[in-house]
């Protein structure tokens, strides 16, 4: 049986998630590397960066050369079936996915966090 091809090239975490959480795991990134992390072009991920200004999910500050974001705390998902969950969770969740396995707190069974330790 040969290998199934998948419809489309879809993914669960949407590119404006993605900015949010970089943006959220360093607040002076630059837009170049916004969008080369997501590989998407430099226009691409200012109309993100702008979309979520604009429906006040972060804002940004003009400091010298650099642009200052900040995530906006208390935001809630824009769908229904989670508008009455905050963005918060997901957001730590992805930008915990970026850190090195032995630097990551995990949860322990009394919810304690603590460095999780390969071996």
């Amino acid at each position: 049986m040969e290998p199934v091809e998948p419809r489309t090239s879809w993914t669960f975490v949407t590119q404006h998630a993605r900015i949010l959480a970089m943006i959220l795991g360093d607040p002076e990134i630059r837009l170049r590397d916004l969008a080369e992390n997501c590989q998407l072009t430099e226009r691409a991920a200012q109309a993100i960066v702008t979309d979520l200004e604009t429906a006040g999910y972060l804002t940004r500050v003009r400091h010298g050369r650099r642009n200052h974001y900040e995530v906006t705390p208390g935001t809630l998902f824009r769908h229904p079936a989670e508008g009455n969950h905050e963005i918060a969770d997901l957001l730590k969740l992805l930008v915990d996915l970026d850190q090195p396995a032995e630097a990551t707190p995990r949860p322990t069974a009394d919810g304690d966090h603590r460095k999780h330790r390969e071996g």
